[in-house]
């Protein structure tokens, strides 16, 4: 018999539900800002959305790629984005890009 531990998601989040800060739009922008140090005390979870985001992504593909909860990956990555180890870019921020997309649509 495996002794895999399951963490529950309000351990992982320490019974909070929202991140601090403002909360994560689904398809804002994420991308790790460097590699934190040894003596972060980081859990396994942080790693793994830290490992995520890497190149950018978005907070929906963390969530996939990690195989945490939505609700989970923003409340880590608020607290990720609190010790500057991410940056975070709104879809909003971008809106000549979805200009483009939009042109791009409309031309199909």
């Amino acid at each position: 018999m495996s002794e895999d531990w399951l963490v529950r998601p309000y351990m992982m989040t320490r019974g909070r539900t929202r991140p601090t800060g403002e909360d994560f739009d689904l398809i804002a922008i994420v991308a790790a800002t460097g590699v934190p140090s040894p003596t972060a005390g980081l859990t396994p979870e942080y790693l793994r959305v830290l490992a995520a985001c890497r190149n950018p992504i978005s907070v929906a593909e963390v969530a996939s790629a990690t195989g945490l909860s939505l609700g989970v990956v923003r409340v880590l990555l608020g607290d990720l984005r609190e010790r500057q180890l991410v940056t975070v870019r709104h879809a909003a921020e971008d809106v000549g890009v979805l200009r483009e997309v939009l042109h791009g649509l409309r031309s199909l």
